[in-house]
């Protein structure tokens, strides 16, 4: 016979299989869309040049808008959603939040003020991506030193440490824009800001991809650890977890992978905060399968994200704006549906 824990083991098995084909299906399809649309032929006849060396006679336009610009794009939307997603969910189940995100600790603020001055001194790609992860990692190194407590590092503290680093880099960033070239500098230092995958290339792609595999691959090792330490951390430490060990690989494994996602895409919000809570409505909270689920989840939410951005209008549109203008309406339509709960 065929209990109800079976059906809902095969009904969640149906749901990931699902969620796996998603973001495959979406790939695809955003390679061909664009303002240059390629034909199916096209796409195959140049993943066939490539994949099995072979000579298609596939035309040189094609190969450069399919693997200079298409692919990489495309690529690195998918892993800042799957980075930024995962991160998200896994703050909240540290900090026992619902409106946690990757953000809380203060990198992006961080992040945002490092570009803006590299933009300002230089306007060189490789030094803004450069500084925005740097500065990424010291505002996150700010915040943790300012939360410890008695050799301690109590949630609360975090948070409001978090708050007040995010502040403070906050009144730089708009220092730094005060004080730049309204015609040159201060656009660019804007639109930054607001996120953009424009101009995305395959290196860029590798630069961050280490980072982002590191702290993914650091956080899905974890994550069973994290159904304990929901449980708050007197629970987690009478079964043997060493809370703040815990906490630190956490936060230094979300930190990297938000602070390689924001040097590239700018400053992306929404993304960490909504899919998590998508992904339990789908899953559940167990973070072993709701993790790969947020993973999965984030990477086909920003590549449909960044395919509206390039294709809607004749000019780009910031994922800032984008994620906002969808993010904010679908979360409280969360919220209600959910009546403040998340588990």
């Amino acid at each position: 016979m065929i209990g109800p824990e079976t059906t809902r083991e095969k009904i969640s098995g149906v749901r990931i299989f699902f969620l796996i084909l998603i973001p495959l299906g979406l790939f695809l399809i955003s390679l061909f869309i664009g303002r240059y649309p390629l034909s199916p032929g096209d796409i195959m006849k140049a993943l066939g040049e490539v994949l099995l060396f072979r000579g298609f006679n596939v035309p040189k336009t094609v190969y450069t808008i399919l693997f200079k610009i298409r692919f990489p794009r495309t690529m690195t939307a998918m892993l800042i959603g799957a980075a930024l997603s995962v991160s998200g969910a896994s703050f909240q189940g540290m900090f026992r939040n619902p409106l946690v995100s990757p953000d809380v600790l203060g990198v992006s603020s961080a992040a945002g003020f490092g570009a803006a001055l590299a933009i300002l001194a230089s306007g060189n790609a490789a030094v803004i991506q450069i500084a925005a992860f740097a500065f990424g990692i010291t505002g996150v190194i700010l915040t943790y030193g300012i939360s410890r407590i008695y050799k301690s590092t109590p949630v609360l503290m975090l948070v409001l440490s978090g708050v007040v680093v995010s502040a403070f880099f906050s009144a730089l960033i708009s220092a730094t824009k005060f004080m730049a070239d309204p015609y040159e500098k201060l656009p660019a230092i804007t639109f930054w800001l607001m996120g953009s995958l424009s101009g995305t290339t395959m290196e860029d792609m590798l630069a961050v991809l280490p980072a982002i595999a590191t702290g993914l691959t650091g956080l899905m090792l974890v994550r069973w650890r994290l159904n304990v330490l929901v449980m708050g951390d007197e629970e987690a430490r009478s079964l043997g977890i060493r809370t703040e060990i815990l906490k630190g690989i956490i936060i230094f494994c979300a930190t990297i992978v938000t602070a390689a996602s924001v040097c590239v895409s700018g400053m992306v919000g929404w993304v960490g905060l909504v899919i998590p809570h998508v992904g339990r409505m789908l899953v559940g909270p167990d973070h072993k399968v709701l993790l790969p689920s947020s993973a999965v989840l984030g990477a086909s939410y920003l590549l449909i994200i960044d395919t509206v951005a390039r294709t809607a209008i004749s000019s780009e549109i910031p994922l800032g704006i984008l994620t906002a203008v969808i993010g904010a309406p679908f979360f409280a339509y969360l919220i209600r549906k959910t009546k403040g709960g998340w588990r």
